[in-house]
């Protein structure tokens, strides 16, 4: 019987077995057995071969098997041939399923069935269309195990015109009553981005499972409709279905997206009663939801309780979360650990790094992320290289933005967008606007996000003319104008003085004037010292927003600057009754890559007594060139910074003399602060950088000032 196990050209290649051949050669010495002993009869039983099919361990079984069915004129034995395609699939040999079924003369519905499954479950969805439409035209009537595999490969292509179609083969061989078939129905409408029509197949649902009530939630969480998912979650814990792990992922997405920590953490309670809190997925969702709204501890509990850390969905959630919350180091020293941990990162990961980078200002940071960048397969992405832009101009070096710009090949509206906004950061009104025709040069359209851009260029450098013709060029572009356009508008106008002009703008809005329109208002009265319209922006401010401690410090400010004593004491009353404190100014410096951070009077750090020496040098070369300090900056805000005497220990004049004794001059200094910059400190390092010969550059709360020569860049309009 040795010529049982000669096996066909098409295994030639596996005479010798590899280490699973303990295994593999215990199941072959089991058919030569049974082949040389007398039950030789049992050969012919399809019982036999089945249960030889069924308990194959690899591929080389079924090579087995198949010789033997061919040597005893079976081969052409329907069931036990789809039996073979399938035990192909399962070892995802689907080359060698194809084979057998174009073989075979006559395959019947089964067989067919067999490969289009194959196809599915490896994934290859365009093939299993293309069998589809075969079995199809050869005159084969589909059933309920062939409209699942098809429907899947449809979500999967995400093809809606094709989707149409195979929907109405289902209704036409009436499986639209089918649980199992219209559970992929609503998937496939959810992924393609028509809710509603999955919405429409829902409804007309007789037998709703877990599985259809996942599939709708799922559906509106992926697009956007996050309280309309939590809707049908509510209507779910009504009936008798109870939530599975993959309903609650989806669930706890949509109170991520809606920021309800209390519904949240509710849900997070629905967990761990049901004994799910170990699933992986949904401590992924957990660490997003807490990171997402603010909860950066708990998050990180979630993410160091993680056994293994090669998810990058759990490093994305806690890196976006570290960026969104203000804890920008912590998120690149995250990372930096990723990396470390050779963790693949992702496009999300990449992104939310660049971010992070740009809220530390760094630039030497900035410099070590794009070469990262650079070196790694998201080097040309579009949006890599858009945020990258930001993160430079965030960095305070717009020309390397501009570099960045310039090397990428395919430039869409974004990318043009972020440069333009980069030069308004910068206070360089021309260049966002020759930039702008450019744009319009090579076809690309601006939309909203643009024309913000150039309405803060335009405002920052004065440009009031040009800038107020942008406003109204917005609609020869279909564009209409929000909120921020507006706000964007009232600043242009109330900087330059135009007040009452800014004040009718905002009467005649089409649209309800939001905080940022009248934020912009009293900010233009404060620096022209207008207090009665002032006044009136204020109101509206503390009625939209009473708790932000901005306005109450601008109006007081306000006050102080006309030398309203009460009023000022009154508005102090005020802050106090609501529970109210301005925010401590402070001022970074980055020497060597390492940041610096220092508040009034800092006498904190190792080097103190050289950096008030320096600060005394500095103080006397001032006034020896005629420098008249501003006493009025020390009345202007409410904390302790603006009431100190000596103007001259303000945070950014002390940041300022630890960069002059720790670097080669010539050095350029980077400077961040977390509010205005004063005005005495503002005309302070004007001439400073002229003395020490410096290029000095300051972030502050609203804009980038380069100080050189004994100019800035913001033409002391800011």
């Amino acid at each position: 019987m040795s010529w049982i196990f000669t096996l066909p050209s098409l295994i030639t290649k596996h005479k010798k077995f590899t280490p699973f051949e303990t295994h593999t050669c215990l199941f072959l010495n089991f058919i030569k057995h049974l082949c040389s002993s007398s039950v030789n009869p049992c050969f012919k039983s399809h019982s036999f071969y089945e249960s030889l099919i069924d308990n194959s361990t690899h591929v080389i079984h079924l090579y087995q098997i198949h010789a033997h069915l061919v040597v005893s004129g079976l081969q052409y034995d329907r069931f036990l041939m789809t039996k073979l395609v399938n035990g192909s699939s399962n070892f995802g040999y689907v080359c060698y399923a194809r084979k057998l079924f174009d073989e075979f003369p006559d395959p019947d519905l089964f067989m067919w069935n067999a490969v289009i499954r194959s196809y599915s479950r490896n994934g290859m969805c365009r093939n299993v269309v293309e069998m589809f439409i075969w079995m199809r035209w050869v005159g084969l009537c589909p059933d309920r195990f062939t409209f699942p595999c098809v429907v899947k490969a449809c979500s999967e292509l995400l093809d809606f015109g094709l989707s149409c179609l195979v929907h109405a083969q289902i209704v036409v061989y009436g499986f639209g009553s089918d649980v199992f078939v219209q559970n992929g129905l609503v998937v496939l409408y959810a992924k393609c981005g028509r809710i509603g029509l999955a919405r429409v197949v829902f409804d007309g649902l007789c037998d709703r499972t877990i599985v259809s009530w996942t599939a709708i939630i799922s559906g509106y969480a992926q697009n956007g409709e996050a309280w309309e998912a939590l809707r049908m979650f509510n209507r779910m814990r009504r009936t008798d279905v109870k939530p599975d792990w993959i309903s609650l992922v989806s669930v706890m997405r949509a109170y991520t997206d809606v920021d309800d920590l209390e519904q949240g953490r509710s849900l997070h309670g629905c967990v761990i009663k049901t004994g799910l809190e170990d699933e992986s997925d949904l401590v992924v969702s957990l660490t997003a939801f807490y990171a997402k709204c603010g909860q950066v501890t708990v998050a990180r509990s979630f993410f160091d309780r993680m056994k293994t850390h090669n998810n990058v969905m759990m490093w994305n959630a806690m890196i976006s979360g570290y960026a969104k919350n203000g804890h920008a180091e912590e998120a690149v020293d995250l990372f930096r650990g990723m990396i470390s941990r050779n963790v693949q990162p992702d496009s999300i990961t990449v992104r939310s790094a660049i971010l992070a980078c740009a809220q530390v200002g760094s630039l030497k940071l900035a410099q070590w992320m794009d070469d990262y960048v650079r070196k790694s397969k998201y080097g040309s992405g579009i949006f890599v290289i858009t945020t990258l832009i930001d993160m430079y101009a965030k960095c305070g070096s717009v020309e390397s933005a501009r570099a960045v710009f310039d090397r990428a090949s395919d430039k869409d509206v974004v990318m043009w967008s972020a440069m333009i906004m980069g030069y308004g950061l910068h206070g360089q009104g021309w260049e966002a606007i020759y930039l702008y025709h450019a744009m319009k040069r090579e076809g690309v359209c601006p939309n909203d996000v643009t024309f913000i851009g150039l309405l803060t260029a335009c405002s920052h450098s004065g440009l009031v003319k040009q800038g107020w013709e942008l406003f109204h060029c917005m609609r020869d572009f279909g564009i209409k104008p929000r909120n921020e356009h507006y706000s964007s508008v009232v600043d242009l106008l109330g900087r330059a003085g135009y007040l009452k002009q800014a004040y009718v703008f905002i009467m005649k809005m089409p649209i309800e004037p939001s905080v940022s329109v009248w934020g912009a208002l009293l900010s233009a009265c404060k620096i022209h010292r207008s207090v009665t319209l002032g006044e009136y922006a204020a109101q509206k401010l503390f009625s939209l927003d009473p708790y932000n401690t901005g306005h109450y410090v601008q109006l007081s400010n306000l006050y102080a600057s006309t030398r309203m004593w009460d009023q000022v004491a009154h508005v102090r009353v005020l802050m106090k009754e609501k529970g109210l404190t301005k925010y401590l100014g402070y001022s970074v410096i980055e020497i060597n890559g390492k940041l610096h951070t220092f508040h009034v009077g800092d006498m904190s750090h190792p080097r103190a007594k050289e950096i008030f020496d320096e600060l005394q040098r500095l103080e006397k070369r001032l006034k020896d060139v005629g420098f008249v300090p501003h006493t009025e900056s020390v009345l202007h805000d409410l904390n302790y910074e603006e009431k100190e005497e000596n103007l001259c220990i303000h945070s950014e004049r002390i940041a300022v003399a630890y960069g002059l004794i720790s670097t080669a001059p010539g050095t350029t200094l980077r400077i961040t602060k977390n509010l205005r910059a004063c005005v005495n400190c503002h005309s302070a390092i004007k001439v400073i950088s002229k003395l020490v010969e410096r290029e000095i550059i300051v972030r502050d709360a609203n804009r980038f000032h380069h100080f050189k020569d004994g100019l800035c860049s913001c033409g002391d309009y800011w």
